[in-house]
């Protein structure tokens, strides 16, 4: 059962195994608030200590952002506008840098590891190369990266509810990664006023719109994202500072971000949705997660 109707997106996280010689000095944790700048800076140091770059491709042309390690306050304050009370606000460390897709996952990237359309025939939904592949299922979607992993020679996973948050909100503390005012929202998403409500029920192409400040696409909006986690209402207030991995237990998955279906308070940083993990939308999708970086 859903806990609230959505459209769902697939997010797909990459994570760094960061080998570094024995002794060699970690930069300082990216702790937020920070701003544009920052977040560069933060990749920059980060990538130069790892060895490795900022953004990278894989054999399907697959490009993945390199998120550094860092501390933020996950959830909102009570203070913040149309607030859910599973949003209780508590800090979270995120302890070791990790690659995230830097877009959705695609048709074509799908079909090239799945060979399937599952997007095809239904209700919402355009097809082509580079619009979201949709429909998916957190089952669907932990098949494809365990494919991929096997494909590549890497671990490809969904990324954890804490670190997908941390990399939305890219240093921000505001209800969206560009701040709190709504009247700019149509140039970071796809949502109700700019595709549901003009007709355009489907999801669009990626990486059409303004990127967050760790250069990430359609974080908001588009496509729900499906995470890793397990759903528990109350896990926040139990959950380990670093590194939390979700309930242990449940019968729903999470997924986040909101979709073109969406007003702007469900695509809020925040704002935590899931459904069954056979459950599949045309607003439902992923992106890519790898846990090593060589």
């Amino acid at each position: 059962m859903r806990l609230r109707p959505v459209i769902v997106t697939l997010l797909f996280v990459v994570s760094l195994s960061n080998k570094v010689p024995a002794g060699a000095q970690f930069p300082p944790l990216a702790v937020a608030p920070f701003d544009g700048p920052a977040a560069e800076l933060h990749q920059q140091t980060w990538a130069k200590h790892l060895k490795v770059d900022v953004e990278i491709k894989n054999s399907l042309g697959m490009k993945l952002r390199l998120i550094p390690a860092g501390e933020f306050q996950m959830g909102s304050s009570e203070s913040e506008e149309e607030r859910i009370s599973d949003e209780q606000q508590h800090t979270v460390r995120i302890t070791k840098a990790f690659y995230l897709g830097k877009y959705e996952v695609t048709q074509g990237e799908w079909k090239a590891v799945m060979g399937s359309e599952p997007w095809k025939g239904q209700q919402f939904g355009k097809e082509g190369a580079e619009f979201p592949a949709t429909s998916v299922s957190w089952e669907a979607a932990a098949d494809f990266c365990q494919k991929l992993s096997k494909k590549e020679g890497k671990e490809y996973r969904l990324p954890t509810e804490a670190e997908w948050e941390y990399a939305c909100r890219g240093g921000k503390a505001t209800r969206f990664h560009f701040g709190d005012d709504e009247t700019v929202f149509g140039g970071y998403a796809w949502y109700d006023k700019n595709a549901l409500d003009i007709n355009e029920q489907y999801a669009h192409p990626v990486g059409q719109k303004k990127k967050n400040p760790f250069g990430l696409y359609d974080m908001h909006g588009n496509v729900w994202e499906w995470s890793s986690d397990w759903y528990a209402e109350k896990y926040y207030a139990s959950s380990p500072t670093n590194d939390p991995q979700g309930s242990e237990t449940g019968s729903i998955r999470v997924h986040r971000g909101g979709s073109w279906g969406s007003w702007p308070v469900y695509c809020r940083s925040a704002l935590r949705n899931g459904d069954s993990p056979s459950a599949k939308f045309g607003s439902l999708g992923f992106r890519l997660a790898c846990s090593s970086i060589r």
